[in-house]
């Protein structure tokens, strides 16, 4: 059998391989990989739990907003209501004005129709006045849907 290059690369690798097991080589890499599967493991974990808290979060915004828009509606509804309601006593206010004001005497009807005019208009002003503060309360609760839609972002942007 005649000795060649291969069987010394050969004999160098086995005792190469026998060094490295013998200086625990091995064992440290398996560590350094250990320590960092744990570390990444943590990470994994830290996001997770950071993930449920951003959804929980979440959760309680848009249950919030739900509410906010629940009592929306029942102010709007109420607004409605209290429209025709003061519409229809308006109404029934200037034709019981008008009827007194017939029956007495005719000098006086140009002055009663003065008088009705100006509490229908004084009353138009009201509600009109009414109706402009309910579409301002309409229009902010509007806008508090953009300021929640902006911290759930904010959170979002955070977390990543």
């Amino acid at each position: 059998m005649e000795l060649d290059n291969s069987f010394y690369a050969l004999v160098g690798m086995i005792i190469f391989i026998g060094i490295l097991v013998y200086m625990k080589v091995p064992k440290a890499i398996t560590g350094a990989l250990d320590s960092k599967i744990e570390k990444i493991q943590t990470e994994l974990d830290e996001a997770k739990r950071l993930r449920e808290e951003a959804q929980a979060l979440l959760a309680e915004y848009e249950r919030k907003r739900k509410a906010a828009q629940s009592e929306a509606d029942d102010i709007i509804t109420a607004a409605k209501e209290d429209a025709k309601r003061m519409s229809a006593e308006a109404q029934i206010a200037l034709e019981e004005l008008i009827i007194r004001r017939t029956k007495s005497v005719e000098e006086k009807i140009a002055q009663a129709e003065a008088h009705a005019v100006g509490e229908v208009r004084a009353r138009s002003a009201d509600v009109a006045i009414e109706a402009a503060q309910k579409l301002l309360e309409k229009q902010m609760l509007k806008k508090g849907d953009d300021y929640i839609n902006q911290s759930i972002k904010e959170v979002g942007a955070k977390l990543n």
